[in-house]
């Protein structure tokens, strides 16, 4: 028996709060990295072992509700790959969501660790091999997402997502921030974690290529018919 999907106020607030606890996991694993230690690695690490952990958890917790995007481009894609009931409003309403969880999210980890809110970033991120590095990383996560769709295996996103996310925070050069919403959230702290307001651009720009290359190789790779409009990208939302 088919289910209807929870209310959309309900899976908007649910992208508003994932990608706000993300984005704080994010921002304060890099602050508490910074205050206990001085090696890049080691920071670097911690760093990524609490951002892929994180994940997985919300995206446990959540995908059940919203699909756990948490991801404009996880939202757009998944939104042409399978062109489900809601369309274009659900579209704005989860991508506006996931940009200002993102904010918060930044802002709350400055705020519990005493530091003063609204401090941009100066971590100048504009070179062209950082660029490469953020496009590589979001096509891969695309990729990932759209091949556990297609082969029925969107269950395994919390391990799968964060796995990969885990990885290539450390295999990309520019260390895998892979989501626009993310990328504009950071730029609100001067951190390890940060990024400059004038590199978001380039970063996003990277983005959006990277997961129209992503949808391009999954097409290539499982065939380009659309599924059933199954909205689970990054959860498993299920609807049977």
């Amino acid at each position: 028996m088919r289910m209807s999907p929870p209310a959309l106020h309900r899976r908007v607030l649910a992208e508003f709060v994932g990608t706000g606890a993300l984005v704080a996991v994010i921002v304060g694993s890099g602050i508490r990295a910074d205050l206990l230690s001085h090696d890049l690695g080691v920071r670097l690490l911690a760093n990524a072992a609490a951002s892929a952990i994180g994940l997985g958890l919300i995206i446990a917790l959540l995908g059940p509700l919203s699909g756990a995007h948490l991801n404009p481009v996880v939202t757009l894609t998944e939104w042409w790959t399978t062109r489900p009931e809601g369309g274009g409003r659900d579209v704005a309403a989860y991508v506006a969501a996931q940009f200002a969880g993102a904010v918060a999210g930044a802002l709350l980890a400055e705020a519990m660790f005493g530091r003063r809110p609204v401090t941009w970033s100066t971590a100048s991120l504009s070179a062209p091999h950082l660029l490469l590095g953020e496009f590589v990383a979001t096509a891969g996560l695309v990729l990932l997402v759209q091949g556990l769709r297609h082969t029925g295996r969107s269950s395994l996103a919390p391990v799968a997502v964060a796995g990969y996310i885990g990885a290539a925070i450390w295999f990309t050069s520019s260390g895998s921030y892979a989501n626009p919403a993310a990328t504009v959230g950071r730029a609100f702290t001067d951190s390890f974690t940060g990024i400059a307001p004038s590199s978001v651009p380039g970063f996003v720009g990277a983005q959006l290529l990277g997961g129209v290359a992503g949808v391009l190789l999954a097409g290539v790779l499982y065939g380009t018919s659309r599924a059933s409009g199954e909205p689970n990208p990054a959860g498993s939302r299920r609807t049977g």
